[in-house]
């Protein structure tokens, strides 16, 4: 089947050696790796050239990054990981696994790199609400296959809550695989920002969306911009 990892980056020159470093035994079985920059003014497309298999400039937002790395990859599953993330060393594998029952598509099970105590409950939280829901986000590393990647058009050309908006599209038409192996992601802005005022933050912007609040509003709001 062949698997493309699609990791849309700005100014990650901080992490993107460790992800891209974690993904070599997967690119030495085939695996494709395209980094889509959107306009870093840091390291972050030198460090990513020698450990990837491109390395291209996309219009800015986590969105159209994608979309534009999935018009170039050049296999059949797509996966979209965060530029701070670490995936399985078999994930490659298990997507194969997965997907082999006709699923379409999927996530993983997340874990929460940090050292505030609550940052294990959140990551258990989030896994729990997506068994729940069928709903994933972009920290969960969403695999889905071309074919039904087309389907719905790709990613909603929207600012934020893209990966909640094509995850709620892609369930209504099939109900997607969790795969049980973590995926571990960045705990950077919880330890930031403040762990209970981010889990507030991201939890009104959810039931915000949920409403209707329009994503360039919510996106205002999330970013100061």
């Amino acid at each position: 089947m062949g698997l493309s990892i699609i990791i849309p980056v700005l100014n990650e020159a901080a992490n993107i050696v460790a992800t891209l470093s974690s993904l070599q035994p997967m690119r030495a079985r085939g695996v494709e790796v395209i980094v889509v920059d959107g306009g870093s003014n840091d390291d972050t497309r030198a460090l990513a050239a020698p450990q990837s298999d491109a390395v291209i400039a996309g219009d800015l937002g986590r969105a159209t990054q994608m979309n534009t790395g999935a018009t170039v990859a050049s296999h059949n599953t797509l996966l979209f990981l965060h530029g701070d993330s670490l995936l399985p060393a078999d994930a490659d594998r298990l997507i194969d696994a997965a997907l082999a029952g006709n699923v379409g598509w999927g996530y993983f099970t997340v874990g929460i790199s940090g050292t505030h105590v609550m940052l294990p409950v959140i990551a258990w939280f989030m896994n729990h609400r997506s068994r729940l829901s069928g709903v994933a986000t972009g920290d969960q590393g969403i695999f889905v296959t071309r074919e039904l990647f087309t389907q719905i058009g790709g990613f909603p050309a929207q600012p934020l809550m893209e990966d909640v908006e094509i995850t709620s599209r892609l369930r209504k038409i099939v109900p997607p695989v969790q795969i049980g192996a973590a995926i571990i992601t960045s705990g950077r802005r919880w330890e930031k920002y403040g762990v209970w005022r981010t889990i507030l933050t991201m939890w009104r912007i959810r039931l915000a969306y949920f409403f209707g609040t329009p994503p360039a509003q919510l996106h205002r709001q999330y970013y100061g911009r």
